[in-house]
């Protein structure tokens, strides 16, 4: 099975940048990675007025647009899918990333930026390890990095989730 890390934290900790930074370094160490980022909030990728756009104005439960080097989907949901129902969707990858989903069943790294929050919100259980901005956080045996340490927390992954890949 490929292996799921989510990089949780708080609204404005980093998460974002640092799921880049290690889309970046996985990559370079030849992994596929493929992402799935949760937003509570909604959000809407399609544009008023283009075709897509059109064709769910018009009632079309899900819309797909295709191209030779991309492909969308946009399906209207009664329910919000699952984690695993949308990891089940993704083809071809070594590793995926989430960012954001803190209360399901897999490993995480969590973002803490110490002037936001003193304590993560994850249980140490959960956690493989925090990244922060203060190099003297401690939190319980959870090993931390600095949150700029894009290749210590690769080969992190790499060592406890792709040595058998």
């Amino acid at each position: 099975m490929r292996p799921v890390i989510s990089v949780v934290g708080k609204s404005k900790s980093g998460k974002t940048t640092l799921v880049c930074k290690l889309i970046r370094e996985l990559k370079s160490r030849g992994y596929k990675v493929s992402t799935v980022k949760h937003d509570v909030h909604g959000f809407d990728i399609d544009k008023p007025g283009k075709d897509t756009w059109k064709h769910g104005e018009a009632g079309a439960s899900t819309v797909v647009i295709s191209s030779p080097t991309k492909m969308a989907m946009i399906q209207q949901l009664e329910q919000e899918k699952t984690l695993d129902e949308i990891l089940e969707k993704i083809e071809d990858a070594d590793i995926i990333l989430t960012e954001g989903y803190k209360r399901e069943d897999k490993p995480k790294i969590e973002v803490v930026k110490t002037d936001r929050s003193t304590k993560p919100v994850c249980n140490p259980s959960e956690l493989v390890a925090i990244a922060s901005n203060d190099k003297n956080f401690e939190f319980e045996k959870t090993p931390v990095y600095h949150w700029d340490d894009a290749r210590g927390l690769a080969k992190l992954i790499e060592k406890e989730f792709l040595s058998n890949t």
